[in-house]
């Protein structure tokens, strides 16, 4: 716009269109909400207008200020203050704008908030509108305080010369509401607290005497009853109620806090009565903290102490500084002592910024005492060497502990700490072991290890910085790793060894050299509740594979680092963990494309055979989960090597030495191939009859991971294997049979795998077999053992969503009697998938009527011989497979799912005498007297049969 502007001429019509252009500008500004993208894109547009034509933009700013500052509507005066703020708000015009009507807003703004207190007196109860108009109160008290900064300068001029009473009035005006809403109980702490902000920024900009100021503010905080004859009458009018009682707890903490942050410390202009309000304002925030024990004050108390810290180290840089000041504020001294107290009893508070205020105030008390005692050095410090022991003498299970060492390692450096004692990297080390504290310590390792290498990488010795640094931070945590119980070891593994690593990448290099040394050569394998030190390396590696620390695409580097055969060591350890630490080492990377090398094919076909039938659940899992891996990136790094197979093919090269290369994209796409049919082929194998769960549980996993990620999803450009290639018959039985298993896990998993495989490699279009299956289905929905009736249920979820199960199911009806209509049109799966659930419903649901029936005759015949709940649990197995919301066929599935209700009811009378189950206990006999209860019984059975 502004390039625009600059295009047009000078003449009259010109100047005409420009001023048009403008005011709609300043309208469409105007008319947006504070946080609009379009209110932002026109400050941004009126920024760049030439400079010629920035005082029309200012006058338009002014004036359609002043047409929005006459607004009576109560609902628009939100928006005009959102409007102000947004003019002080990085534009520069309507900063300049502020500085002509800055009197006009300022009793604008007084107007507004003595109207807010009206209304907060009469919405008792409407919590809101309450929360609205407090919100409202806040956005009007950071205006006035915005406003009054940026124009502080204006009114000094104005006060010094002779000021004009309609700014007195308007001034005082403010203050007076800043001290009634500091006092008003009814509004929130937020406001109160930014109302005593406010009322000290307007009590120094009217007075704008640094020496005078802090009496003023000190009478008015602590003896404001006794020595008011010594204010100017304008502050005792604007706060009289303050002079006229002892002001409540709450208002003086929120003074004290304006004091603090309005009150220019760094200055000395105050002088000695500055140091005096300064130490009087920390012997009210102390007492104030025993009084005031709600959550929100406690906040504000602490928020309260620190910003007198900071405001205390503004002090001390001042040129002014005072000898009574340094000694006052000295590491020993009755303040800082005071506080220290006060960290000690709150390092460990219920909040969280409690603990944080209480770590900046620490941070700040030894940046006071070192300003304090110019060029002491901490060393030979007093205070930082008995601060220091009593910290180092405290137990580890004090949390504050951590958080105030890791503030002296911070301003004072590791070595200091070290020097004092220099066994605290093993002492934290070991407390890593718990979980309560492994967050903790490893916080102030990982200060204390990154602060020790950066002193001695800058040391006059740093040519051998690495050995004295490994020695202090690497050994002790190998020695832990290698001796302690690897359960124990979980946290200082996750927490500890990544950030040392990333630290210093380089000490991947002595780990390995120190965990192959000859002191622990000898026994690599460790004791036998341990790791060893052949677990702690492949613990380290496996770390560092995983942050991309060392890569293997190069085949030679595996070699380079380890031996091959100590990794076929630790894939077969004795010890779980040790074998899960080796396996992750070769299924983890940091890059989900790297392409795996021939090293990682040949150690996981060395490390299947032996773990297939762990007997750990954690173990199974993590196998799968740590395979699942492994595929992942098998199946990501293929599209990438076929991409590359292409571009070789465009390129039309040819050469017989690129093609076998063992690097070469095709060559390793085969290794891919090759490798995924043995892994299928031997788990496959694995599912032998007497197979242990374990075995079964992992294998089937595999399967199913391998099903998940090598389907063929859409955009996947190749496909390294498909299970319908590996399958033989053999094969598919031993699935199947994996259904009569009596672990429901198994049936689940191996369920799931049949379900994504073609009929064609089932051999279910021979329907013959369908036959047999569904006729073996509703046998087993009749056994007495009850996982058979489970079997059955997921043998006819499977059956079901085969095509040729409806000439089947009409075979079995014509043989048990039941003639139906059959359908018989071909359809889509979804509707094929519906008319095979629907036809076994109906057909179990007559096969259940029947054997009902039968059971009103001899009910303790029927349940030893064909029990019902089989059928049940089939049915309920059939409805879970379809959604009756999506059903195309409406009327026949009511009528059977009618016929279901009534059935359940029936059933439900019948197998009453029995069992019942409104107990939440389970399944209890409702007489409670158990002798009377069987005689009853015995007697109905005799007469049904």
């Amino acid at each position: 716009i502004g390039v625009l502007l600059r295009k047009l001429g000078g003449d009259s019509v010109n100047n005409s269109q420009i001023d048009i252009c403008l005011e709609i500008l300043v309208r469409i500004y105007w008319d947006q909400e504070s946080r609009s993208p379009l209110k932002r894109a026109t400050v941004s547009a009126l920024s760049g207008i030439p400079e010629n034509l920035k005082e029309k933009v200012i006058s338009c700013l002014i004036n359609c200020l002043r047409e929005e500052l006459l607004t009576v509507d109560k609902s628009h005066v939100r928006k005009v203050i959102d409007s102000i703020a947004a003019c002080m708000e990085n534009f520069s015009l309507g900063e300049k704008c502020m500085q002509y009507v800055y009197l006009e807003v300022l009793q604008f703004l007084h107007t507004t908030l003595v109207d807010f207190k009206l209304q907060n007196k009469n919405l008792g109860g409407q919590h809101i509108l309450q929360n609205k108009l407090m919100h409202d109160s806040l956005v009007a008290l950071k205006a006035a305080m915005i406003l009054v900064q940026k124009v502080q300068e204006k009114i000094h001029d104005i006060f010094c010369k002779n000021a004009e009473t309609s700014l007195w009035e308007a001034m005082c005006g403010l203050l007076t509401c800043f001290i009634e809403i500091l006092l008003d109980g009814d509004f929130l702490q937020t406001v109160q607290s930014t109302a005593g902000m406010a009322a000290l920024l307007f009590i120094k900009t009217i007075v704008n005497c640094n020496e005078l100021l802090p009496k003023l503010v000190h009478d008015l905080l602590f003896n404001s009853t006794q020595r008011a004859h010594d204010a100017p009458g304008w502050l005792i009018t604007s706060c009289r109620q303050l002079y006229d009682a002892v002001p409540p707890d709450d208002a003086i903490l929120f003074l004290s806090q304006g004091t603090l942050a309005m009150l220019d410390w760094r200055s000395g202009g105050m002088r000695d009565s500055g140091e005096h309000l300064l130490f009087d304002i920390l012997t009210v925030l102390l007492s104030l903290n025993t009084r005031l024990k709600e959550s929100s004050m406690a906040m504000s108390v602490s928020r309260n102490l620190s910003l007198w810290t900071t405001s205390a180290l503004d002090a001390l840089h001042s040129d002014s500084c005072s000898q009574y000041l340094k000694n006052s504020l000295n590491g020993n001294s009755e303040a800082i002592q005071k506080l220290l107290e006060y960290i000690w009893t709150h390092w460990e508070h219920p909040l969280d910024g409690v603990r944080h205020q209480s770590k900046t105030i620490f941070k700040n008390i030894l940046k006071i005492h070192q300003k304090t005692n110019d060029g002491s050095c901490g060393m030979t410090d007093p205070f930082f060497l008995n601060m220091t022991h009593s910290f180092l003498s405290l137990e580890w299970h004090i949390k504050g502990k951590y958080t105030s060492l890791g503030c002296l390692v911070e301003y004072l450096g590791t070595e200091y700490i070290l020097t004092v004692d220099d066994t605290v990297p093993k002492q934290v080390l070991g407390i890593m072991l718990e979980q309560s504290l492994a967050t903790y310590a490893s916080d102030l390792l990982e200060k204390m290890f990154e602060s020790h290498k950066n002193e001695l990488m800058s040391s006059s010795q740093s040519s051998n910085w690495i050995k004295q640094w490994h020695k202090t931070w690497i050994s002790p945590f190998l020695t832990i790793l290698c001796e302690e119980k690897p359960s124990r070891t979980t946290y200082i593994i996750e927490y500890y060894l990544p950030k040392l690593l990333k630290c210093n990448p380089d000490s991947l290099t002595c780990m390995i050299k120190e965990l192959q040394s000859s002191d622990k050569a000898n026994n690599i394998a460790g004791p036998f509740h341990s790791r060893g030190a052949l677990g702690a390396l492949m613990t380290c590696l496996r770390a560092a594979r995983a942050q991309g620390l060392w890569s293997t695409t190069e085949e030679s580097a595996w070699n380079q680092l380890i031996p091959i055969s100590l990794i076929k060591q630790a894939l077969v350890h004795k010890h779980e963990q040790v074998r899960l630490d080796a396996l992750g080492l070769v299924c983890e990377t940091h890059r989900s494309t790297e392409a795996l090398s021939q090293q990682e094919i040949a150690l996981t076909k060395f490390f299947l055979p032996y773990n297939l039938n762990s007997q750990t659940p954690a173990m199974r899992q993590q196998i799968v989960w740590l395979m699942r891996k492994l595929f992942t990136r098998l199946r990501d790094s293929s599209q990438v090597l076929y991409k590359q197979t292409q571009t070789v093919h465009r390129r039309k090269i040819t050469v017989h030495e690129e093609k076998t290369n063992s690097q070469h994209p095709e060559v390793k796409l085969q290794q891919y191939k090759d490798f995924m049919a043995w892994v299928c082929d031997r788990l496959l194998r694995d599912l032998f009859p007497g197979a242990s769960f374990p075995r079964k549980f992992i294998v089937l996993n595999l399967l199913g991971v391998i099903a998940e990620v090598f389907e063929n999803l859409e955009g996947q450009t190749y496909r390294v294997v498909q299970m319908t290639d590996v399958l033989q018959p053999a094969y598919v039985d031993a699935l199947l049979g994996c259904l009569n298993s009596t672990f429901e896990e198994l049936k689940l998993l191996a369920y799931d795998l049949l379900k994504k495989l073609p009929a064609p490699i089932l051999g279910l279009q021979d329907s013959e077999k369908l036959q047999t299956l569904l006729q073996t289905a509703l046998d087993l929905s009749t056994s007495t053992k009850p996982y058979d009736c489970i079997t059955a249920s997921y043998l006819l979820a499977l059956l079901v969503q085969q095509e040729g199960l409806l000439p089947a199911l009409h075979a079995l009806k014509q043989q048990a009697g039941y003639l139906s209509k059959v359908h018989e049109k071909e359809s889509a799966d979804k509707e094929m998938l519906e008319t095979n659930i629907l036809e076994v419903i109906k057909f179990l649901l007559n096969c259940l009527l029947d054997e009902i029936r039968q059971a009103e005759r001899s009910l303790v015949h029927m349940a030893a011989s064909n029990p019902l709940y089989g059928r049940v649990h089939c049915i309920i197995g059939a409805l879970q497979q379809l959604s009756l919301k999506s059903v195309s066929n409406i009327a026949e599935w009511k009528e059977t799912v009618a016929g279901l209700i009534l059935m359940a009811f029936h059933l439900s009378a019948v197998v009453s005498p029995i069992c019942q189950s409104s107990s939440p206990e389970g399944l209890i006999p409702m007489d409670t007297d158990l002798g009377k209860a069987l005689h009853s019984k015995y007697a109905r059975y005799q007469s049904r049969t």
